[in-house]
């Protein structure tokens, strides 16, 4: 993920939260973390005060409550109160969102006030004139048709849409009247490419990071589930037994590869494939990515019953851990934000999430140098084909191998990465367009190794994670004893 100023920011933030709940001392300092923003600092904005209400924004985020709350409140709400799940995780910091044009065509200096006038010629509302030689739109009577553009010599009328908005394959992000973005969260599947989109990081997510560090402190059994995603993410130089030991020394009880939920879940969605193709359906899709699980039920409902009912890696690994530890808190470490929402879904499971950036910020929190760890030791249950479910097409090899070890076989396997080509793959699938038996969907068009949460090149992590899972001393995962 690239280090732009506002991942510094956003960084700088939880780092601070981290720090002052570790040492006890959150609601007496929350607000010296407004302090960071000083006469003699960087200018994002057009004051100091401008600075510090959105800071206030993203404090509140980062806390788990509305951004118009006090942050000293706030404080208290998230280190005394439970999560409140009716808020969105993904939303617009009010004060952040002020600084993004919102008319669609604008003429450029390209214009050379020619004298054919093809743009004021073929404007249905005669919304172009001359102005100082030059074409002006009139706003009040443009109706963004787009034909000005199409019909420019030069090109010298452009369209402008908002990041976010563009950004958003779903169309689920708007511009309100007034004029700040607005996210229809019924459509939403909270797969942050608005918030990496937005320059100004005037979009971001909300956090239980506070909450993990409280559960630490309060002595309970804290376990992490890591996604297998994470090797790699800190450096190639960085081993698993040091992010093992690191985790260890913040105060988990115990770390737990989320890789072995991958085999339950492959022997599982394995079972139901040869159970329910073709005798059921013509074919089924894959459930881990839960962005793309609600992409299918928002966008095509019709298909959603070909969706796998078989539970993700995460959520397998949780069932795995509570059957063990029925009174065990456990946390999700990984790429996604999605990941917040079916944590939500399945609450007697999942209890909190956090990406690999928040989890680094709780570690730097608490001076914890991952770099400067011992190679603890970890025990390696998952299969080869369990740590790949993040490489492309990762869930579709170990489901194909699985299906073939129990005498059965994937007739026609297709992998779609992107939302925007997840929803044409389920389109084509269902009009009978895409030959398939079995379709694997993935929001993020690098995969699970490029999520939003992520903080290291995916291409750094797909070498470290390739490299990792070869080197897995099971290479399938159906003979697990987990899976029976």
């Amino acid at each position: 993920m690239e280090l732009t100023a506002v991942a510094q920011l956003r960084r700088m933030v939880l780092e601070h939260l981290s720090r002052y709940t570790w040492n006890d001392v959150l609601v007496d300092r929350v607000y010296d973390i407004l302090q960071e923003v000083r006469e003699d600092t960087p200018r994002y904005r057009c004051c100091v005060y401008k600075e510090r209400a959105v800071l206030k924004n993203r404090i509140d985020m980062a806390l788990g409550q509305e951004c118009k709350e006090n942050i000293i409140e706030a404080s208290k709400l998230t280190l005394h109160e439970p999560e409140r799940k009716d808020l969105p995780l993904i939303d617009v910091l009010p004060a952040a969102c002020d600084q993004c044009p919102i008319e669609a065509y604008h003429v450029t200096d390209i214009c050379r006030h020619c004298i054919a006038h093809k743009c004021m010629n073929n404007c249905p509302r005669k919304a172009i004139s001359l102005v100082q030689n030059r074409a002006f739109i009139d706003k009040t009577k443009c109706v963004e048709c787009g034909r000005c553009k199409q019909v420019c010599p030069y090109g010298a009328i452009i369209e402008i849409h908002r990041p976010c908005v563009r950004a958003c394959a779903l169309g689920a992000v708007s511009i309100g009247e007034d004029r700040k973005a607005v996210i229809n969260h019924e459509i939403c599947v909270s797969c942050g490419a608005c918030r990496n989109a937005c320059p100004f990081g005037a979009i971001d997510e909300r956090s239980n990071i506070v909450r993990v560090i409280t559960a630490i402190k309060s002595g309970r059994e804290v376990v992490a589930l890591v996604a297998p995603s994470i090797v790699g993410q800190f450096g190639l130089k960085i081993t698993m037994g040091q992010i093992y030991s690191a985790l260890k020394k913040a105060g988990f009880a115990d770390v737990v590869e989320v890789g072995l939920g991958a085999d339950i879940t492959s022997v599982k969605e394995a079972k139901e494939y040869i159970e329910k193709v073709p005798a059921q359906q013509n074919y089924m899709t894959s459930s881990c990515c839960p962005a793309f699980v609600k992409l299918v039920k928002t966008q095509a409902p019709q298909a959603a019953v070909k969706v796998s009912e078989t539970d993700s890696p995460m959520v397998s690994a949780g069932r795995y851990v509570k059957a063990q530890r029925p009174k065990s808190v456990t946390v999700f470490i990984g790429p996604c934000i999605a990941k917040k929402n079916e944590a939500r879904e399945h609450s007697d499971i999942i209890d909190y999430v956090l990406t690999f950036e928040e989890a680094m910020c709780m570690l730097e929190g608490k001076d914890i140098k991952i770099a400067e760890q011992p190679a603890g030791e970890y025990e390696r249950e998952a299969s080869r084909l369990g740590l790949g479910f993040p490489l492309t097409a990762g869930v579709t090899a170990a489901v194909k191998d699985t299906v073939a070890a129990m005498g059965g076989q994937v007739r026609q396997a297709h992998y779609a990465g992107g939302l925007d080509n997840c929803l044409q793959a389920v389109k084509d699938a269902e009009a009978g367009k895409l030959d398939c038996s079995y379709l694997e969907g993935m929001a993020c068009p690098n995969g699970c190794l490029d999520g939003p949460g992520t903080v290291g090149d995916f291409r750094i992590t797909k070498v470290a994670l390739s490299k990792y899972a070869t080197a897995a001393p099971n290479q399938q995962a159906v003979n697990t004893e987990h899976t029976k």
